[in-house]
């Protein structure tokens, strides 16, 4: 199998996870915004995240010869390695609920401050964890500072969605004197979205797009579209899920770096460790699973007053699947590489990629109008949380060290 053994290799697969992880959950706002229900698009993201790892184990797994210190991936799956592989699939179910979760916290406090808030959980929680599985090959006194900019970005992010709601309410609460600047036609394009035909909608030929981003018509119209709909309720709905999702995160890094290195010894004598392939392999399979049984639950049952769907409706609605499932590569060997890169240079400092609200505020901003025509207060506060990001994820790579 193949091992990235240099610093230089494993930093290369931190900056590649960190524009793939990035990436993904724009797309899947964008069809969330675009009126696909969750559901269907987290079912569709869940097979080609599976069929990443599976790509990932029968290249990278199966390059070179096997050995009895560093077996293949096939050679693995019939090894008696169960400890480990209960691990990797505990890491599997936090994560599969931590996606789940901001799937739904996107709608309501947007792309941009989740990925902000749970990736800072997530180092603040999981990093710590990290630099004692890894018998501290981290340098400690760059590494917590990291971890202290992170929990500042936390509060930051907080600051900012609130600051972003007052906005949005004075704006909304204001609608009446802008009759003025035209909006006195909001009513017959919201009367012509709410009419499209869904696959209008996903091909994004509905009215939002004429609308100016950050004005009220622009909201008015965003909530008649999107299949989540937040508009009068509470913000503390957002957060709440925000945390559970960020606490569910910081969990899955620490659980894979027991399945593959068995810190608490748990493996009989003379059985190898589980390799990141065969780790991640079983990883993903739990985070399938999960995904699977709750989104066919959510199909019939569904959460947040979402309209009812079914396993047959599903199959049928081709809207956006192409974008669900690219989502779903993107993901799966975002994650690869994060694990790949951990575990050459240390779980904790591939925590760095934690980075990716930078990636995720780039494509909320460019993609969804996120802040257009906000407060300067807002503004302040969203360049301090984005410059303690940056800053944060520096001192992060800079504690790397390498594992022997």
């Amino acid at each position: 199998m193949y091992l990235v053994e240099s610093k230089g290799g494993a930093i290369v697969c931190m900056l590649l996870a960190l524009l793939f992880l990035g990436t993904w959950p724009a797309v899947m706002t964008l069809l969330e915004r675009r009126g696909r229900l969750p559901q269907h698009t987290y079912l569709d993201y869940s097979i080609t995240n599976l069929l990443a790892a599976v790509i990932i184990a029968f290249t990278f797994g199966q390059i070179g010869q096997s050995s009895h210190n560093e077996p293949n991936f096939l050679d693995q799956l019939a090894q008696d390695n169960w400890p480990s592989v209960l691990f990797a699939m505990g890491g599997g179910i936090v994560l599969s609920l931590g996606n789940l979760s901001t799937q739904y916290a996107w709608a309501f406090v947007g792309l941009s401050v989740v990925e902000v808030i749970t990736s800072s959980i997530t180092v603040v929680i999981g990093t710590t964890l990290n630099y004692f599985l890894d018998d501290k090959i981290n340098k400690a006194e760059i590494l917590f500072p990291g971890v202290g900019c992170f929990l500042i970005a936390v509060c930051l992010g907080s600051a900012v969605h609130s600051s972003n709601t007052a906005d949005n309410k004075a704006k909304l609460n204001s609608l009446s004197s802008d009759q003025k600047d035209g909006a006195m036609n909001v009513a017959s394009s919201l009367s012509a979205a709410t009419g499209a035909k869904l696959n209008d909608i996903e091909k994004g030929s509905g009215s939002t797009n004429k609308v100016k981003a950050g004005t009220a018509a622009f909201l008015i119209e965003l909530e008649k579209r999107r299949s989540i709909k937040v508009l009068g309720k509470s913000t503390m709905v957002g957060l709440a899920i925000t945390f559970f999702a960020g606490v569910c995160f910081s969990l899955f890094s620490p659980a894979f770096n027991l399945a593959t290195n068995d810190q608490w010894h748990t493996l009989k004598k003379g059985v190898s460790h589980l390799s990141v392939y065969t780790a991640f392999f079983y990883f993903s399979v739990s985070c399938f699973v999960i995904a699977i049984v709750l989104n066919i639950t959510f199909l019939y049952y569904p959460v947040l007053n979402l309209p009812k769907s079914s396993l047959k409706a599903y199959l049928g609605d081709w809207n956006g699947r192409g974008w669900a499932f690219l989502a779903g590569l993107l993901c799966g060997f975002g994650n690869g590489l994060q694990f790949m890169g951990g575990q050459a240079a240390g779980y904790a400092a591939a925590d760095a990629v934690q980075a990716l609200p930078l990636v995720s505020t780039f494509w909320g901003i460019v993609l969804f109008g996120e802040y257009r025509k906000s407060s300067r207060r807002t503004y302040i506060l969203l360049g301090s949380m984005l410059f303690m990001f940056v800053a944060a994820v520096g001192v992060l790579m800079a504690s790397s060290g390498h594992r022997k």
